[in-house]
């Protein structure tokens, strides 16, 4: 009997462990030749791809390489299907994550700014502004619904800021602000820690590290790394804990946790396999790549210039020479040298700007003269982006405050138009509405920028349309003049938009973060872009960045914004 018995425990054990062995081995995620489709047009086909458990994954890819279709259909927004074929039956999906994934992104982030313009009430609202949804009521969503305006707050949400999530994001302190009110970094921060309240078991970050200051990613790095060593060394903690997935478009502050990389070009797998093979890979092509850079700038660089001569010209300023620059002569430079480099562009005095109790500018003198390129940093929240608001007229405390453009102060009866045709704006907020106005051509998008709308509703003018098949071509887009702007992916119409920006060559070129979403080679064409333009000199930069390889050598005024302190901002010469 005891025999029978010690037999029996010994099977039960063998079984158990087989189970457990067979639960350890099988795949959380396994896709073999699957195809991504919106059930009416194909995006990906003969995708094949097994995420186990142990492994942590980065998806990369170039802008328009297919990754962000890939990224969507993990998180049941596209369909993935199996293509059986007679002469193969081993076509399958399956997933162990079923609806409970969530994705962060910057896709995501625009979507949530434009559903609350959407639904923005101010106009009906009491004192003229609704705030919309607040941190608090967006990140507790998951956990208590939907709760309209006015009615009372549950328990869940009332407490929202002792949940872990909203300590390791950082945004316990903007829980009473509105989601319109948030800067690009804040909106984030809020996205993630609504996406680590939620319970979902699959995470998937999108760039997670974009638009966020030093401070945050040193600690959100640290987040990620923790929770992935989690899912590599800690199976039985998948109830407590989400698995993680994490997508970039640049091979830049991967986490070390990373132990397998996925690559996508050209809406197919170009890598699939562990990350030291992938790193061995990008040496090989770095390599590479030095040397024909470096031949295709010249060509770039050129090719900008002979644009901006082409405008130069249309405008009557035929100073300029064939490669764009001023002519070199001493009659020129004694009659608008001076002139030029005097001219105040922009003159703020006192300018003081919050909402309620919060204080986002406080006591701002500053002055921007002609060919001075200025850097813009601080952390997140501090301001950045509601000082270039001012700038652009998209803040109407600029009314209340002593602000003057090209010398004229605001409120005292000038146009707006008049204003914005000597600008070109890069920025979150012109990104958002124009993904509000939906399908429109890449080359109307390009052309609106002569006439500074957001979509295009005159008929333009033939060398207008002529230049925006130029700057297309220059930007890598040459042959897709119709398609739509909408079809694009996010750092593709980040492109677009930069192009917009400098296709009249504005005498102010404003840039809010202009690289959010690039890969590798757009943002090094965009930054060759700006140079070239800086050195053209017929355009003043500013620009706000957290990236410091993104800082142009040209910039050699800084101002700083530093939140808390007195004065709240200082200026640093280079």
């Amino acid at each position: 009997m005891n025999c029978v018995r010690l037999y029996s425990l010994v099977l039960i054990t063998v079984l158990c462990y087989s189970v457990r062995m067979h639960v350890a081995d099988s795949p959380l995620i396994r896709l073999e030749h699957c195809s991504v489709s919106d059930g009416r047009q194909t995006f990906l086909s003969n995708l094949s791809w097994t995420m186990r458990r142990g492994e942590v994954w980065l998806i990369i890819g170039a802008n328009g390489s297919g990754k962000s279709f890939f990224l969507e259909a993990l998180a049941g927004r596209f369909c993935i299907t199996a293509d059986d074929t007679p002469h193969d039956s081993r076509a399958c999906v399956t997933t162990s994550f079923g609806d409970s994934v969530e994705v962060v992104s910057l896709e995501r982030a625009a979507q949530v700014i434009a559903e609350e313009r959407l639904n923005d009430e101010s106009e009906y609202t009491p004192g003229g502004i609704d705030i919309g949804r607040t941190g608090q009521l967006f990140i507790a969503e998951p956990l208590v619904g939907i709760v309209k305006n006015g009615a009372l707050l549950p328990e869940a949400a009332q407490h929202i800021e002792a949940h872990p999530a909203v300590q390791v994001c950082g945004v316990a302190h903007i829980l009473k602000r509105g989601l319109r009110y948030m800067s690009t970094g804040e909106i984030r921060r809020t996205l993630l820690a609504r996406a680590l309240v939620s319970g979902k078991k699959l995470l998937i970050l999108s760039d997670p590290f974009t638009g966020l200051d030093a401070d945050s990613r040193t600690v959100l790095l640290t987040f990620f790394n923790t929770m992935a060593q989690r899912q590599r060394t800690s199976p039985a903690d998948e109830a407590v804990f989400p698995y993680i997935i994490i997508s970039l478009e640049r091979y830049v502050e991967v986490p070390d946790a990373i132990t397998h990389v996925l690559e996508f070009t050209d809406g197919a797998i170009s890598f699939c396999g562990e990350r030291d093979r992938y790193e061995q890979l990008l040496r090989e092509r770095e390599s590479a790549h030095v040397a024909v850079h470096a031949g295709q700038k010249v060509v770039f660089t050129h090719g900008v210039a002979a644009l901006a001569h082409e405008r130069a010209l249309m405008a009557g300023k035929s100073e300029y020479s064939a490669q764009g620059r001023p002519v070199d002569s001493e009659q020129h430079r004694t009659d608008t040298s001076a002139a030029e480099t005097s001219a105040v562009l922009v003159e703020m005095n006192h300018v003081s700007v919050g909402w309620g109790d919060n204080r986002v500018l406080i006591d701002v003198s500053w002055s921007l003269r002609a060919h001075e390129h200025w850097l813009i940093r601080g952390p997140n929240g501090s301001g950045k982006t509601t000082f270039l608001e001012l700038i652009t007229g998209d803040n109407t405390q600029v009314f209340a405050n002593d602000v003057r453009i090209f010398g004229q102060r605001r409120g005292s009866g000038e146009s707006i138009w008049d204003i914005k045709k000597q600008l070109g704006i890069v920025s979150y907020r012109l990104h958002v509405e124009y993904r509000m106005v939906g399908s429109i051509a890449l080359e109307d998008v390009i052309v609106s920028g002569f006439y500074d709308s957001i979509g295009l509703y005159i008929s333009a003018a033939d060398a207008d349309r002529l230049a925006a098949r130029s700057w297309l071509a220059l930007g890598g887009f040459a042959g897709r003049e119709s398609e739509s702007f909408s079809a694009l992916s996010y750092g593709e119409q980040r492109m677009i938009l930069i192009l917009r920006a400098v296709v009249k060559c504005p005498p102010l070129l404003i840039l809010d973060e202009p690289c959010h979403g690039l890969d590798a080679h757009s943002r090094q064409r965009v930054l060759d872009l700006l140079e070239t333009i800086a050195e053209i000199g017929s355009t003043t930069l500013l620009h706000v960045t957290h990236e410091r390889d993104e800082v142009l050598a040209c910039e050699r005024h800084i101002l700083e914004l530093c939140p808390g302190q007195t004065p709240m901002y200082r200026i640093i010469e280079k």
